[in-house]
């Protein structure tokens, strides 16, 4: 399905009936990394997924796409699918959309989690390799996809996974330039919420990999003390609904049935 959004088009899917989960992916990724587990929760669940801006097949909105921009977008879609307040599902950079979109409604949702992702700003050292990022994919953008998502798994799972691996480059693959560079501006200057997520009294969890290569786990514990916020560790890297999804269905399951 999609919507009409600013001159664009968004993607987007709904599927099951129940308490709304929203989820939203990460950076080079689109709502088909979802499947396994929209699968796994629509019997009991309205699952939406929604391509975020510039990935999938959503069009590209600006030249920078903030997680605000983002989560705008994502409030456009609930406004003509659900009647209920959502509890928000983000990967990584979908983390970020969801924070953002916490600041901007905090009266909109009942409950968030955050998978491979954080509260915390980019330091200036990220926000300096995000700038070196985006040269670097202006010059080769399917050499940089590539490299970018085997690094997201632990070391020693890249063997272990490489046909799931295969998969996610090829449709990081289908990610437009501007799609690409919008997004890495955008999480370069995204907001500290730490406050935001601190201030948040309903259901809230961080799902954080030991072994993740882009988020150092220490940050992780160090932000669930900080933010009051409960933290699940599993095995793996960045990709835990594909390193470790078992654990991952069962640990979300056990969340939602809080909610």
């Amino acid at each position: 399905m999609t919507l009409a959004y600013k001159g664009i088009e968004i993607n987007y899917h709904i599927s099951g009936k129940g308490t709304p989960l929203v989820f939203l992916h990460g950076f080079l990724e689109n709502s088909t990394m979802w499947n396994d587990v929209v699968s796994y929760f629509s019997e009991t669940h309205a699952c939406i997924t929604i391509d975020l801006l510039g990935h999938g097949k959503t069009d590209c909105l600006g030249y920078i796409h903030r997680m605000e921009d983002m989560a705008e977008a994502v409030k456009a879609v609930l406004d003509i699918t659900i009647t209920d307040k959502p509890i928000l599902i983000g990967h990584s950079m979908g983390g970020y959309v969801s924070l953002a979109y916490l600041d901007l409604f905090p009266e909109m949702i009942s409950g968030i989690v955050l998978l491979n992702s954080t509260s915390f700003p980019d330091n200036e050292e990220r926000k300096i390799n995000r700038s070196r990022a985006i040269d670097i994919v202006k010059k080769n953008p399917n050499a940089y996809t590539s490299m970018a998502i085997a690094n997201l798994f632990a070391e020693e799972n890249r063997s272990k996974f490489s046909d799931q691996i295969e998969t996610i480059k090829n449709e990081a693959s289908k990610t437009p330039l501007q799609g690409i560079i919008s997004a890495l501006e955008g999480m370069k200057i995204r907001k500290d919420h730490t406050k935001t997520l601190l201030n948040f009294k309903k259901q809230k969890i961080i799902f954080a990999g030991e072994k993740d290569p882009v988020l150092p786990y220490q940050q992780n514990l160090k932000e669930s003390k900080h933010s009051k916020t409960d933290v699940i560790s599993f095995k793996g890297g960045h990709m835990s609904y594909i390193e470790n999804k078992e654990e991952l269905l069962k640990s979300l399951h056990q969340f939602l049935k809080k909610s």
